[in-house]
């Protein structure tokens, strides 16, 4: 992979990072590159932070001592953000990881990303919005400790339930919107395109959080879609009943230049070597014959069990 060789600064927050979640992360951040500075910053004589010694050395991350000087101040996250700055300016790394819920260090992940660098961040699901929106991508560590064995959320105002899953209405909008501006003249859009872009402008987007492991998993129990692999690539196209009518119009061209009428079975052949995946009772059809008969507004002409186009479609 080509982020294999790319060079992470991971810097942990123990203030607001837990000591359980070390090991996946790490093993999180392993996909992106290699974490060649690892530094926990907190103040070791506090007995909340107890057990953080041990994890430091089983890991091979460096424990940074910094002492509360005040009550009302958090010296562990000044010391954070002053390192990073000093690793930024190196200009040895590519990105930078912070391990931490705290809206804090919002301004240290906007200065990195305005130097050119990514920035991964990994925290609560209640972490602030500020610094999740100012990461490159933000990753609920819960999903990396239980994985596939996520419950669903709750159903409310604001998610749908949709297939096999429930979603939130504004991350399935987002999923809809970018499949059809990405979609080329057919309807197929690259479902890795789609799963980069949706990345970028929504950080903490993360298919974990609807038990699927997979971008592609997620979309398939949507049912809202058809999917098809070309060249090792996965294409998604959303399922609408244009889509037959367009497919039975393609098909005719194909085996009616003159535009004759040709025998429905014939059609339906034509239809099936055009799109072998499809799936036609996603659109409520028992047959791919009885789609076709249900196409009306003068797309194509009906007599006698045979068939011929219409007016075309856009």
């Amino acid at each position: 992979m080509e982020n294999q060789g790319k060079k992470l600064a991971v810097l942990i927050d123990a203030d607001n990072a837990s000591i359980s979640s070390v090991s996946v992360v790490l093993e999180e951040i392993a996909k992106f590159g290699i974490a060649s500075v690892k530094r926990v910053y907190g103040d070791w004589s506090n007995p909340t932070l107890k057990g953080w010694y041990e994890v430091c050395l089983k890991y091979g991350m460096t424990p940074i001592q910094q002492y509360a000087y005040t009550v009302s101040k958090n010296a562990t996250d000044i010391a954070l953000v002053i390192d990073a700055m000093e690793l930024l300016f190196t200009s040895t790394f590519d990105g930078f990881c912070i391990v931490s819920s705290d809206s804090d260090f919002t301004p240290l992940a906007l200065k990195i990303r305005e130097k050119g660098l990514f920035v991964h961040g990994f925290g609560k699901s209640t972490t602030p919005i500020s610094f999740v929106s100012a990461c490159d991508k933000f990753i609920d560590v819960k999903n990396l400790a239980v994985g596939e064995t996520i419950d669903l959320k709750e159903t409310t105002t604001d998610q749908v339930t949709q297939g096999q899953i429930t979603i939130d209405k504004d991350v399935l909008a987002l999923i809809l919107k970018t499949i059809r501006d990405k979609a080329d003249e057919d309807g197929w859009a690259n479902l890795l395109t789609v799963q980069q872009y949706i990345s970028v402008v929504k950080p903490d987007f993360d298919s974990r959080n609807y038990n699927r492991a997979k971008f592609s998993g997620l979309i398939r129990s949507l049912e809202l879609f058809d999917i098809k692999e070309v060249k090792s690539q996965l294409l998604a196209r959303k399922r609408t009943f244009k889509v037959i009518i367009k497919l039975t119009q393609d098909a005719l061209k194909n085996i009616s230049s003159t535009n004759n009428w040709v025998e429905i079975p014939t059609l339906v052949e034509q239809v099936k070597s055009l799109e072998p995946a499809l799936d036609i009772k996603f659109y409520g059809y028992d047959s791919i014959e009885n789609a076709i008969k249900a196409i009306n507004g003068g797309w194509i002409e009906l007599k006698d069990e045979k068939i011929r186009l219409g007016k075309q479609i856009n």
